[in-house]
């Protein structure tokens, strides 16, 4: 549509048209033959995206913090210990979270821009006694990536589950659920999955699931706990009818045409164009001589940016680049908040959208007296997607 601007925020992301459409349709009832039928096929699909064949997918209206509390409430009772390696403002939140929960809880911290080391996260590990390790996959307030890999590794060589909350990397970032051995991976409907805000979504293994069944406490909130969803979940993939609370019904059939799409791109060509549009984006970033919060080029998402403020611009970029069609995030840590911002690069978001969200900002920077070659952002962008292509 003429004059609308693209949303390359975080999330919410750009959604595809045809998941749009899916949401406009007639409201049908949540135990109808033909929602039972898409229902199920959206939990299949959810376990094929997270490449978990032998996991258990929830889907539960909600908040990607609601996919962080379940997780939580149904594995831990009071008195566990569980280590969270924090990367920015969405790893103190799980700690917080999970100080809710009665839990034991010890965090890893590292400066901006940065992740706990993996011998760092060991040798606590190996004090013993860890129920659960906790970890971001990329943390939204700061675009750093963990190494999921890694993590998971550790997490069993020291007898931990492992937690990877997933919000803002699922469906871009590389992620191979039970062949890394992540036990419960999380996310959110609005980001890379491709579907509007109002789902949480998780997917639990096997080593969670039997941790779940051999709790002796009962979960500590109603609406969280799996022994309420998990014979929803079973029915609707078995084509049968259940009911514990209303499923968002046409977020559903939505989620049922995004995932649809994700698996017709396929997952390696998914995560190979994620991760091109992200190396793209950074180097016309750099070509503009700005800097990213990201210390190192390893650990910088695939599916956002965050960027620092050059010399004598501020905030004021992020409406000078709205006016020229391009709607940016502002920075969410609170030391640093007015000191970068934030650029969404995921789900249906394409290179033209890069391309266009860049010229937009070359064009806001030199409205405020950065100085650079024009087009030096564009050029270098481009370059990056013709020599990955």
């Amino acid at each position: 549509m003429k004059g609308r601007k693209l949303l390359m925020i975080p999330g919410p992301v750009e959604f595809d048209p045809a998941v749009l459409a899916a949401m406009s349709e007639p409201t049908e009832s949540h135990v109808s033959p033909d929602f039972i039928r898409s229902f199920g096929r959206a939990l299949d699909m959810l376990k094929q995206v997270f490449l978990a064949p032998g996991g258990q997918p929830f889907v539960v209206a909600g908040s990607g913090t609601l996919a962080m509390e379940m997780a939580a409430a149904n594995l831990l009772e009071p008195g566990d210990k569980v280590l969270v390696v924090s990367a920015g403002y969405f790893g103190l939140r799980y700690r917080d979270l999970l100080a809710r929960c009665e839990a034991q809880v010890t965090c890893l911290e590292a400066p901006v821009g940065d992740t706990p080391d993996l011998e760092q996260v060991e040798a606590e590990l190996r004090r013993g006694g860890y129920k659960l390790l906790v970890a971001t996959h990329v943390d939204t307030s700061t675009a750093v990536r963990s190494d999921a890999r890694s993590l998971a590794g550790l997490a069993r060589q020291y007898g931990a589950l492992f937690v990877l909350d997933g919000v803002a990397a699922a469906a871009g970032e590389e992620l191979r659920q039970e062949e890394w051995g992540v036990d419960v991976y999380l996310t959110a409907s609005q980001k890379a999955v491709g579907v509007p805000p109002g789902m949480a979504l998780l997917v639990a293994g096997p080593r969670a699931m039997q941790a779940f069944q051999g709790r002796k406490a009962p979960v500590r909130g109603y609406y969280l706990d799996f022994a309420n969803w998990l014979p929803v979940m079973q029915a609707y993939q078995a084509g049968q009818p259940a009911y514990f609370g209303t499923p968002p019904v046409n977020l559903v059939r939505a989620l049922e045409v995004s995932l649809e799409q994700i698996l017709a791109e396929g997952m390696e060509a998914r995560f190979k164009r994620h991760a091109c549009m992200g190396q793209a984006f950074r180097a016309g970033l750099q070509a503009l001589d700005l800097r990213m919060l990201p210390v190192r080029e390893s650990l910088a998402a695939s599916t956002l940016s965050a960027v620092y403020y050059p010399q004598g611009v501020d905030a004021r970029l992020l409406a000078e680049v709205s006016r020229r069609g391009a709607i940016l995030a502002g920075g969410l840590l609170p030391a640093i908040r007015a000191q970068y911002f934030r650029v969404g690069h995921m789900g249906a978001s394409g290179s033209s959208d890069l391309l266009a969200t860049l010229g937009a900002l070359e064009g806001g920077l030199a409205a405020l007296g950065w100085k650079f070659p024009a087009g030096a952002g564009l050029a270098a962008a481009q370059q990056s997607l013709l020599a990955s292509a």
